[in-house]
């Protein structure tokens, strides 16, 4: 399957509208992180099917702090949009919903990144979470790396 891609000037431009609209504090802290992101999402090899190029780049724009503010809102829309752009526009309804409230947990540790990728997995190829999955993401929620 060929994937269609943004550059780093959309991710931007995405990123400030987001300010604009919701509030908080524009520009860019490392444009070299986001860059980064963009690039490596588009090697096949590391991240062959849809699933793997969206997780990381979900996890990736969230945790690395590339904006001043709204990292985690930049880190849903943008992989919102990577979804549509490559028809998956069905996904992106309950893309949305779903990863309003993970954004938080991977910011803060709680959903690691392939915990992060069965989720995206989930949304993407079924209609609702395994009771197995809602297992481990209620676990997640409920204890901190730390906590031990």
């Amino acid at each position: 399957m060929a994937f269609t891609y943004f550059d780093t000037a959309h991710a931007i431009t995405v990123h400030d509208e987001i300010i604009n609209r919701s509030g908080g504090a524009l520009g860019i802290l490392n444009v070299g992180l986001l860059e980064s992101v963009i690039e490596h999402v588009q090697n096949d090899f590391y991240y062959p099917e849809l699933e793997h190029k969206l997780t990381h780049l979900f996890f990736s724009i969230n945790k690395n702090h590339s904006f001043q503010d709204g990292n985690k809102r930049a880190s849903i829309v943008l992989s919102a949009y990577f979804l549509e752009i490559n028809n998956c526009s069905f996904r992106v309804e309950r893309f949305i919903a779903e990863m309003e409230n993970v954004a938080v947990d991977v910011a803060d540790n709680r959903i690691d990144k392939d915990l992060l990728f069965e989720i995206i997995n989930s949304i993407i190829y079924e209609d609702d979470y395994s009771e197995e999955l809602k297992l481990k993401i209620i676990y997640a929620k409920s204890f901190t790396k730390n906590s031990f």
